[in-house]
């Protein structure tokens, strides 16, 4: 998994791969500057948030074109290779790794990019309490939590240490590595609340020319609610094996676009380079791939999950309860959860949503990943679709039906609630009228209602005023990187969400045994260094994550894209259709 961690919900909550959209506005004005330069064009469906990186929790963000880490994953092979980092070195005891950094590293401003910068990161963004970032939560070790001690050894050598056996050492040194010349004064600094000027820097309205990155690309221009465009940065530090500077592509155009049709039609016409392939889509795509010069790839199961979830938290704001109490009573009921699960019909879903393209899903952890768990291989549950077993898990919780055989509570309550999610996505709103359907031939009333991604963001990650919602959440090879979504303390512990830094409290709030079991199991997998032990540790999270339901999972939808064939050097992965964007070029049509 990579670390795309989130301050308020979205990097999980869209799912991984790159959206790869285009726009509605008019290339005009591009193409008569810089006509020969080499240029690839997609979009985006919103504009990004902002341009801090550590303080980024949604999707579309700038950070894997302009940042990169010590480390990076080959989405081809799923192996760990050097990239900031030229090698690294592992203690006997496996306790410590060091890093060395590769000669002559830069930022885009031209100053050096030294293990400084590297403790910088860690020691002062990171770990620092007073900035709210996720990543902070999946770089803790053991059950007290403690973070690794990161030190400089010298110029170009960097300490990792960790105080017991940590499995996820390595690959979570891959967070993207932070400029200190730019940045220490806004961490030292406070603004008028006390608080560190760093969590006001880097807002969306800065300077483009201000934003110093280490990636293969930095940011040009942004014109809200139309582009986002990036170029060549001239320090990145690849070369290809003829000794000529990478990335090839001199430009990256961003259109933002208000929808998935407008994408469609707009690659269609030939005004992008690639876009994400929907189910709904995928025929005619595949039909137009001579006429159209481009290939559609199919990745397999892409690496997310999608699912609906109930608000399981108990607690209250200013002495009002987060969830009306009468639907707490039911979201907190183990046979209700399980009565939604068998009363949707997935099978239906990935028959006629998805036309086929995707699998069944019955766990969080990427399919792909040697971790990942079955209900034929590894005896975790599975719900299949059964109205009969969906009513009498009903009606042995206390429930019962009116002569109008609508479903009531044991109060005479009936049975009815909202399910949110992101308006503008085509399958998800499919997703929802189908599941609106399916309950109410279990005599539940759903208020399907999908709301602008700006209110779903606070929904789910502020105020936290929310029945039922379908969202999905990105994954990887690691599992480790769901670590905080599974601890009670996690700031993704969707489910039952504490109080994010800087947020009300909350009163009340209780944590099951189950949910502090699966939490202590993420931190077992963590510590055990053996592949096959600790596989068996996930297996029991998975197992005990299905049967408590705290995630009703639905489909994982194949991860396709149709990318122009002049776009050379494609590799496409389920984990990124660019994620070796350093090497692709473009050929002459």
């Amino acid at each position: 998994m990579g670390v795309r961690m989130l301050r308020r919900w979205s990097y999980w909550l869209m799912g991984l791969v790159m959206v790869v959209a285009i726009a509605s506005c008019s290339l005009d004005n591009f193409q008569t500057r810089d006509a020969e330069s080499s240029r690839l064009v997609y979009s985006i469906l919103s504009d990004p948030k902002t341009f801090n990186y550590p303080l980024s929790s949604e999707r579309p963000n700038i950070f894997g074109l302009t940042y990169k880490g010590l480390i990076t994953e080959n989405y081809e092979t799923g192996e760990v290779e050097p990239e900031l980092a030229e090698s690294w070195e592992f203690s006997d005891d496996g306790l410590s790794v060091t890093f060395t950094l590769r000669e002559n590293l830069k930022w885009s401003d031209g100053e050096p990019l030294t293990a400084d910068d590297v403790v910088f990161t860690y020691n002062d963004i990171f770990f620092n309490e007073s900035i709210p970032t996720q990543i902070i939560d999946i770089l803790r070790v053991g059950d007290e939590g403690r973070l690794p001690k990161v030190t400089k050894v010298s110029d170009r050598k960097v300490k990792f240490e960790v105080h017991e056996p940590y499995a996820p050492l390595l690959r979570n040194t891959g967070v993207n590595i932070m400029p200190k010349h730019a940045l220490i004064d806004t961490i030292t600094k406070n603004d008028s609340e006390g608080k560190p000027l760093f969590l006001s820097t880097w807002a969306t309205n800065t300077p483009p020319s201000d934003i110093i990155v280490n990636g293969p690309f930095k940011l040009k221009g942004f014109t809200p609610g139309e582009r986002v465009l990036f170029e060549r940065n001239p320090y990145y530090w690849r070369t290809d094996g003829e000794g000529q500077s990478q990335p090839y592509l001199e430009e990256i155009v961003w259109q933002v676009v208000e929808s998935q049709d407008s994408e469609f039609v707009q690659f269609r016409s030939g005004g992008l380079d690639l876009t994400g392939v929907k189910p709904d889509n995928f025929s005619l795509l595949k039909r137009e791939e001579d006429r159209g010069n481009f290939t559609v790839y199919n990745g397999g199961p892409s690496p997310g999950s999608l699912f609906i979830s109930f608000n399981l938290n108990k607690g209250s704001r200013d002495g009002k309860p987060l969830v009306d109490p009468a639907k707490s009573k039911w979201f907190n009921t183990l046979a209700f959860r399980q009565a939604i699960a068998h009363a949707i019909d997935r099978p239906t879903m990935l028959n006629n949503i998805y036309q086929g393209l995707g699998v069944l899903q019955d766990s969080a952890i990427f399919p792909l990943s040697p971790y990942s768990a079955s209900p034929d291989n590894d005896g975790i549950r599975a719900y299949n679709y059964n109205l009969e077993t969906a009513k009498e898990l009903l009606l042995s919780a206390g429930f019962k039906y009116d002569d109008k055989n609508q479903l009531l509570d044991a109060d005479g309550n009936q049975v009815r609630f909202t399910l949110i999610t992101n308006a503008g996505n085509k399958v998800r709103e499919a997703i929802g009228a189908q599941i609106k359907q399916d309950l109410s031939k279990i005599g539940i009333t759903v208020d399907f209602t999908p709301i602008s991604w700006g209110s779903l963001v606070e929904k789910l990650g502020d105020s936290l005023d929310w029945e039922c919602h379908l969202i999905s959440f990105g994954g990887g090879l690691e599992p480790n990187g769901g670590s905080n979504v599974w601890n009670p303390d996690g700031g993704l512990h969707a489910f039952n969400q504490k109080p994010l830094p800087g947020q009300d409290p909350i009163e009340g709030r209780v944590v099951a045994d189950w949910e502090k079991q699966i939490g202590q199991l993420y931190i077992k997998g963590a510590q055990e260094l053996d592949e096959a032990k600790r596989r068996e540790i996930y297996v029991e999270a998975q197992r005990i994550g299905q049967e408590q339901l705290p995630f009703i999972y639905l489909i994982n939808q194949y991860s396709m894209a149709a990318i122009r064939n002049k776009v050379q050097n494609v590799k496409y992965s389920p984990l990124g259709a660019l994620w070796n964007v350093y090497e692709l070029s473009l050929a002459e049509e």
